[in-house]
């Protein structure tokens, strides 16, 4: 038995009896499902700390078979999600995502920071949705190991016509090669040169850039079919 203190992101909650409820929180060391013991009760000072999307530092109960939060201080709750349903929906999606790549012990810093870096774009701009998704996508799997080979053609070597991204062989491949690649993906140079950076850059600066409707398109595709191949996700 013993009190944790961390910082995390409630990445899911569920009603539990009539006043209690269970949450999922992503901290840096892992995620943690916890009881959050009269949270629904309407003057509970749990209640704001416990909510879906709240990031906030909680004091935790850590007993012989379960964990239940003593105390938490709210520092983010990511309200602009709340009152917009295109929003709410993306922000839901990813973190069901990283409900199932994430578990207990594990070194999740970078995921976490991954994930707030993400939602707070998703609350606090106007960016292009599916391009904000993609771009979590590949940098999520570049952090679960799953970087893909994008510096040259992963089959003959040249770096040079690059123009496909192949599923199958995990990263791009020039035209002679991916034209004789089934699971390969076309891609133009602006598509290409996103998926570097998205890859490369640093962590608070993934999402410093924008994309023609076509690159987001390809980015979306690339994204979403490499992710379900590599992760067995719908």
């Amino acid at each position: 038995m013993g009190i944790i203190k961390t910082k995390g992101l409630i990445i899911s909650e569920n009603k539990m009896g009539d006043f209690d409820k269970m949450v999922t929180i992503l901290t840096p060391n892992g995620k943690i499902g916890c009881a959050a013991r009269g949270a629904r009760r309407p003057k509970s000072q749990l209640m704001a700390g416990t909510q879906f999307f709240c990031f906030g530092e909680y004091m935790i109960f850590k007993g012989n078979n379960s964990y239940n939060i003593n105390s938490c201080d709210t520092i983010e709750i990511f309200y602009n999600l709340r009152t917009d349903l295109d929003k709410l929906n993306y922000a839901v999606e990813i973190c069901k995502i990283i409900d199932s790549v994430t578990y207990e012990n594990q070194n999740t810093y970078k995921i976490l920071q991954l994930l707030l870096n993400t939602l707070y774009v998703i609350s606090e701009t106007d960016k292009n949705l599916d391009l904000i998704f993609s771009v979590f996508r590949i940098r999520l799997l570049c952090l679960l190991g799953y970087m893909p080979k994008v510096e040259k053609c992963v089959n003959c070597e040249t770096d040079e016509n690059i123009a496909f991204f192949s599923i199958v062989d995990n990263g791009f491949k020039c035209v002679n090669c991916g034209r004789v690649d089934k699971s390969a993906i076309s891609v133009n140079p602006t598509t290409v040169d996103a998926i570097r950076y998205i890859i490369f850059s640093p962590a608070k600066k993934i999402f410093s850039f924008d994309l023609p409707d076509e690159s987001v398109r390809e980015l979306n595709l690339v994204s979403k079919i490499y992710l379900g191949e590599k992760l067995e996700l719908e």
